[in-house]
This record gives structure tokens, sequence and C-alpha cells, in this order.
């Protein structure tokens, strides 16, 4: 029998906040041009002018506060428990890693650069040792050293699921595969740094060995969750309340669901830290329960961007669009959103039915119900973002989607069906979540069109506060005979583990919060995953991801709707502003200055 590994939850950056509105279809269709001059007379930086590439960037100046908005509070701001990715982008500015991503825009945002280390791991023993040395010079907010044993303790606080549950466990699942490991507050020896998988010789060296080779480790450390905690301030399950800084900002004050502020760390110092700028004084939070109102808040000036980096609702996209695009990006955000079909639910247990549902779609009908071409996102013709090595966007396209079918193929579909023994057709339900009004506009969009080829699917929205016990339930998923799950993911790191290994390794079904939906169980496909966690070679990595991708895909457990993309406000004030693929197509927080410091 196989160990069911507990894997991180899938990172929940892009939950969207807003409902779908009508499709703007003369929105948006370029950049440049007109769009600049428009820039040069409002003070903005043009039409996607921040889209993978530095804005305003020589405009910044040291001081002033930058303030961002959100319809929605981080799960948390402890470093171990966080697992929004605007939190992870956020967190930097308190919080430093060994390693962290680079802050240059687009691809080159997803490389990694050496933070508290002098440079990348020294790696040894076959890709089982890695070796790190800390830089001079840093220091936590009250002036004491950032030492080794504090980077081995926070990383040893994700074996404390039972107190700190929540953030992602790649480190516990590759450090410590076995789970001997307790946790350091069930620790019994004397220092609490028990974990044998890392040794600190000296407060300036870091060592990690690894029982098994993982070509992405590297990827795993820079994770916030691999952040230093300091053990004498560690508050434990209130520790995201006020975190310690090991970076150029603190907390000065937070009220949950309510605001944020960050203050300069005056104990940080710039030449101990190649990363960050500290360009602002302070750093502000507002959060409001209506993503309206944040639009508006956006709009008037009141605030430079959205924290959650989720895209403007439709009310506020439409006023912006028309009168003010030069403050606008539409990145693509790194997810996918798609229908998962659980083989656990006839007729979906036969690849032929799955088949009929994928050519049986109308897949621009599904596009705008997503939010059309600029809002909603490309076509999706595959199952692995442009942002993954091993991706190759539309140009893989086995069932036409984005080609000659997206319209759909009716006389396909038929033909899938009569091969599954439903010439006729079938009942089933589609499961979708009832707070999120674009994925119910998409559920419609997909019932509609598969009623024309006789395949009569009832919509059944569920609780979607209550999702890991819904459909992360199998046995609940069975039960309620869901054939069709309405879903979205993005990766926590950009790799195909980093990605698919929670929706497609057979080891990843769980009994609860899991989001291998389709149940996928192949041979080949674990295969594949082993093979690619054991290559240190990053072409051969890249083909081994191809190759999961055209299985997954092959086997016809997705229909992917759309390469999401948003439509994203920056502030006239922002300098320094770009996207990148580090943190799915957000706005890179963490050097963000402003072009003028009054507040």
């Amino acid at each position: 029998m196989t160990t069911k590994r507990t894997p991180g939850r899938r990172k929940r950056a892009f939950a969207a906040v807003a409902a779908v509105a009508a499709l703007l279809t003369t929105a948006a269709c370029g950049g440049g041009g007109d769009d600049d001059n428009e820039g040069s007379k409002t003070g903005a930086a043009g039409y996607d002018a921040a889209n993978n590439k530095v804005a305003q960037a020589s405009l910044a100046k040291k001081g002033g506060t930058l303030k961002f908005g959100g319809a929605q509070d981080a799960d948390s701001w402890d470093t171990t428990r966080g697992y929004y990715g605007f939190m992870w982008n956020f967190a930097r500015y308190y919080s430093r890693q060994l390693v962290t991503g680079k802050t240059e825009p687009g691809k080159a945002g997803a490389e990694l650069t050496p933070d508290l280390a002098t440079g990348l791991a020294q790696v040894s023993d076959d890709g089982k040792t890695y070796t790190y040395t800390l830089r001079d010079g840093i220091t936590w907010e009250d002036g004491q050293p950032i030492t080794s044993k504090d980077v081995k303790y926070g990383i040893e606080r994700v074996w404390a699921q039972d107190v700190l549950s929540g953030g992602p466990v790649y480190l516990k699942d590759v450090l410590d595969p076995e789970g001997e490991y307790p946790g350091p507050y069930k620790d019994t020896s004397k220092d609490k740094l028990g974990l044998k998988a890392i040794e600190t010789p000296n407060d300036k060296t870091i060592v990690f060995k690894l029982p098994k080779a993982n070509s992405d480790f590297e990827e795993m450390l820079a994770l916030v969750s691999a952040s230093p905690v300091r053990q004498d301030k560690d508050t434990k399950s209130k520790y995201g309340l006020k975190p310690f800084s090991s970076g150029p900002y603190k907390f000065e004050s937070y009220s949950p669901g309510k605001d944020l502020t960050l203050v300069r760390n005056t104990e940080w110092k710039q030449d101990s830290d190649p990363i960050r700028k500290a360009y602002p004084d302070k750093i502000t939070v507002q959060f409001f329960s209506d993503a309206n109102q944040l639009d508006q808040r956006l709009i008037s000036g009141d605030l430079d961007l959205d924290i959650n980096q989720t895209g403007m609702s439709p009310q506020g996209r439409t006023t912006a669009l028309k009168e003010h695009r030069a403050n606008l990006d539409n990145p693509v955000s790194g997810y996918i959103r798609y229908a998962a079909f659980p083989q656990s639910v006839k007729p979906f247990d036969n690849e032929h039915c799955r088949k009929a549902v994928i050519y049986g779609a109308n897949h621009v009908s599904l596009q705008t119900a997503r939010g059309g071409p600029v809002a909603g996102g490309d076509i999706g013709t595959n199952m692995l973002p442009p942002s993954v090595p091993g991706s190759e966007g539309q140009k893989y396209d086995p069932y036409g989607l984005a080609g000659a079918n997206k319209d759909g193929n009716a006389e396909k579909a038929k033909e899938e069906l009569r091969a599954c023994g439903q010439p006729d057709g079938f009942d089933t339900t589609i499961a979708v979540r009832n707070n999120k009004p674009v994925e119910v506009a998409t559920a419609q969009s997909l019932q509609a069109s598969l009623k024309k080829i006789g395949i009569n699917a009832e919509i059944d929205q569920y609780d979607g506060s209550q999702t890991s016990g819904i459909i992360g339930s199998p046995a609940n998923v069975e039960k309620k005979g869901y054939g069709i799950i309405i879903m979205g993911w993005g990766p926590d790191f950009p790799t195909v583990q980093g990605y698919g290994m929670p929706l497609w390794d057979s080891n990843y079904i769980l009994e609860s919060g899991n989001n291998n939906f389709a149940l996928i169980d192949d041979p080949t496909i674990d295969g594949l995953f082993d093979d690619y966690v054991n290559e240190l070679d990053d072409t051969r990595k890249t083909e081994i991801a191809t190759e999961i991708n055209h299985k997954v895909m092959e086997g016809g457990y997705y229909l992917p709707f759309v390469y999401e993309k948003f439509i994203n406000w920056r502030s006239d004030r922002l300098a320094n502003v770009y996207t990148t693929d580090g943190y799915s197509g957000m706005y890179d927080f963490v050097n963000l200055g402003l072009k003028s410091t009054t507040t």
C-alpha cells in the first residue's frame, strides 16, 4: 500500500474577489502609442508599462508612505503559516530567507539569488547535501545577529502542524519523509534544535542533509516558510500578530481584517542586504469588506495598489479601462482555471466520457464567462502554466481548444460518447463554490454547451469556505456525484513539482484536503515525477515536465478554461514597479518606491 504524503495546500493567492461582468470587448487591446502619451500627461506610467518590465525605475525616492489596500487579509502573517501568494510577496518586507527570487521583471524574477546567504548552495553528495554560509551584518530588529540556529529553528516550526497549521510543508516532506521529528514544541533536546537533517556547525554555517535528493530543494528554501525565527521571540500561534523582523521593516500595529502598519527597522543594514532597497519610510495596508469600495479608493488616488493582486472588480475595471488606462497592467497570473473529472463518479471512470466533455464545451463561451481575453485570460489548451519550465503554452493543444474546436466540436463529442457507451449522453453534477460568482458563471456556460450534446449537468453551489472538506474529500465527491469540479491552481514555486505534484501524483490523493480531484493514479505519471525530483540537469527536468503535462492531457482528466489574466491598478505615485513570474504575475512588492515622498 502506498504511503500518502501530506502536501502543502495550494497557494490561494488569486481567489477571485468579485463577480463576473459583461465582457469588455473593446477594452485594452494593446499598449504603447496613445497610452504612453496619456501616461506622460497624467503622471501614470502608461498601459501595460509595468507588465514584465520596469516602469519609472529612476524616479523612486527614499521616504514617504506606501499605501496598500485589500479586500482580504492574509491567512496569517506568520512566515510558517502563510499560504496566500500576496502574503509571500509582502512578507519579504519583514523576513529574509537564505535565497529568494531576483528583484527583476518577468521570468528573471523566478530565478534564485542569495539573500541571507553569501551565495547559492554548495551542493554535494549527489544532490543530497546543501551548504550555505551566512552574510556578515545580518541582524534582528533588536540588533542581535541572525544565526544559522535561527534559520534552523524557523524551518523546524514547519513540523509543528498541530499548532502552526496552514502553510506549505514541502521542507518537512523532503527533510523528514518518515515524520520522525516531532517539531520544536515537542523537542526533548535542551536547545529545541533536534532535527538531524539540518546541521549548524557554527553560527555562520548551515548544512541540509536530505535523505533523498530533490532537485527543487533550493526552490523550497526560497519560500517564506524557510525564514529564520528567533526562539526567544516565538509566540507560537500568536506569532502572526507581530512577527519579529529580520528585514528592513517591522510591525508597528496590526488589527486583523482592518489595517496593518510597517515602519523602518532601524537595525537593518543596507550593506547586508543585496535584495531590498527599502524606499518607503512606512507601509500601510487597509482592508475592505467591499471590493468595489477598494477600487474606488484606488481610482481616487487614496491608495497605491491592491495587496491581493487579484485584479479589479468588474465595476472598477470598467471605469479604469475607460478613464485611467495609463494606470493599468494586464499580466498573466500563473494560474490555470479548469474543470476536473473525478474518476470515482461514473461515467468519468471512462476516458472517452471525459473527452466528450472536453470536446463538447464551448471554449470561447467559457473564456467569456471568466471575463474575456483581457480580464479572464487566453484560452487554456493544456494544464501547465506558461510560467513553469516545460510549458509549451497554446502550441500544445491536443484537443484543438484554441483552434478549430474553440466553439466546441459536437461531432467529435458524440463520437466520444459512443466510444464510452453513452451514445445518448448522461446526467452529472457540476460542483462550484457559491462565493465565487465568476466560477458560477463558468459552470453555467459549461452546462449550456454540454446540454447540446445530450449531457445534462446539474449545478451544485457548495459552501466555498468549506472547500477542503467538500470537494477535498473523495468520499464526499463520490457520495454527491460530483462528476465535474470547477477549480483553479497556481504554482507554489515555478516548477512542475511546485505546480503539478499535488494535482497529479497518486501519492497526494488524500482523504481530506485532497487536490488530486481527478484521482489520477497513473504509474507512468508517478514515475515521471520520481525521475524529475532526482534529475539535476535543468534541460532534462524541463523535458520531463513537458512529458508529465502530455500524459495528463492524454488521459482527459481536465478541461482547462484559461491561462488567467488580471487588470491590476498602480497609482500615479508608484515608481520602480514591475510584474514578476516569481510571484505569479503580481507586482514585486519588495522594492516599490514613490515618486514623491509627501504622504
